[in-house]
């Protein structure tokens, strides 16, 4: 029988330090070893009791989670689970701490002080498992600052259409990922870029505006009717599906609220499916850092359809749930580290331009068959052209 996950608990609040560990107990798996009221205390207690996984809240008196946090990193790393409020306030904190070396974070329900915790119970369990096995795996050294610089844009946004859409699936480790992959493309990248990322209502509009504020291309939370614009990134809000459709005054982002699919809404097999339908040959499909097997279908999908194919190695992932599903089952024409994907994206599509001819990447023109030959010249128009 394996060892017990050891857990201790980081929380203010007499009754979450009550409610959590209660929770925990259910599964045979999971063993709450201590519990602390501080930042000062948890230190103390991780140096005594050794703990597997800490679950840190976020606002806290003396020594707050942050600091806790920052301390944590620096003296002896370990799988960390944020809690944080529904607030913009708690979702900039929970960016920057996820930036410090969180392995993910929950977001706590509105009437958690009424003690309301069984929404969340499943999915905290399953977390604390996943950051236990996420131990030790980390993003390359140094390529996320915790503050990252704002960058100019230049002056005018494009209103081009794109060469390509490129479409990408991440969850667990995926804010950190994002960040880097993003943050390597250029302002004049000419395909459009659409992000499923995991992730609470009310958190996606900050993540949003943080990537954003440090990367060339212009990044926005999706609004219906959006315009699939060249330098555009659109992230999908939380708790809703983000598709897309060709239409007379462009191709555009729309949402909508259907049910969960592979347990999430966001899901990123509803958007793969979508832009594989839409789009085909002019797909690229990216899937990313993150437990479960939400993508790996859809990559399959897009694969089929003509379009490329991009899993993240296993090795840079957090955790390599969803890229490993779809690398199992034959879906990725290539598999890259997390260091190379902004600039395998920059090199293989960022020289394109519309009426320009391309040429597919050599693992993909290896694959040509005899459907992607009938297609090759819609294939290398921009994605504006192949409107019917």
């Amino acid at each position: 029988m394996s060892e017990k996950i050891r857990v201790l608990v980081v929380d203010d609040s007499a009754l979450m330090r009550k409610l959590i560990p209660s929770i925990l107990a259910r599964d045979p798996e999971i063993e709450v070893v201590g519990t602390a009221m501080d930042g000062e205390f948890a230190l103390k207690k991780i140096e005594e009791l050794r703990p597997d996984v800490v679950t840190l809240d976020l606002e806290m008196p003396r020594m707050d989670g942050m600091e806790t946090l920052r301390l944590i990193m620096r003296r002896a790393p370990l799988p960390v689970i944020l809690f944080s409020t529904h607030s913009k306030e708690g979702a900039y904190s929970t960016l920057k701490a996820l930036a410090l070396g969180a392995v993910d974070f929950i977001a706590k329900p509105t009437d958690a002080a009424a003690g309301h915790l069984e929404k969340i119970a499943d999915v905290l369990i399953e977390k604390i498992k996943v950051a236990k096995r996420a131990t030790g795996r980390k993003l390359p050294p140094a390529t996320v600052p915790i503050d990252p610089p704002v960058v100019l844009k230049k002056g005018a946004r494009s209103t081009a259409a794109p060469t390509r859409i490129i479409a990408i699936g991440v969850s667990t480790g995926g804010p950190n990922a994002l960040q880097y992959v993003l943050s390597q493309l250029p302002s004049d990248f000419p395909c459009s870029i659409l992000v499923v990322q995991h992730m609470p209502e009310g958190f996606t509009e900050m993540f949003a505006k943080r990537l954003d504020e440090c990367c060339a291309l212009d990044v926005s939370e999706a609004k219906s009717g959006d315009l699939l614009l060249a330098g555009r990134v659109l992230i999908c809000p939380g708790n809703r599906h983000m598709m897309v459709r060709r239409m007379p005054r462009g191709d555009m982002a729309v949402l909508s609220d259907g049910a969960p699919v592979n347990g999430h809404r966001p899901s990123v097999d509803v958007l793969f499916h979508s832009v594989a339908q839409e789009f085909s040959l002019a797909t690229v499909g990216v899937l990313m850092t993150g437990m479960g097997e939400d993508g790996a279908e859809g990559l399959g999908v897009i694969k089929a359809a003509g379009g490329f194919t991009i899993a993240q190695s296993e090795e840079t992932c957090v955790v390599s749930g969803m890229p490993r599903a779809a690398i199992t089952k034959g879906h990725a024409n290539r598999v890259i580290a997390l260091e190379q994907i902004g600039n395998f994206l920059a090199s293989q599509y960022g020289s394109e331009r519309l009426g320009e001819k391309t040429d597919k990447p050599e693992k993909d023109r290896s694959d040509k068959n005899e459907k992607n030959e009938k297609l090759d010249k819609s294939e290398r128009s921009p994605v504006s052209s192949q409107r019917s």
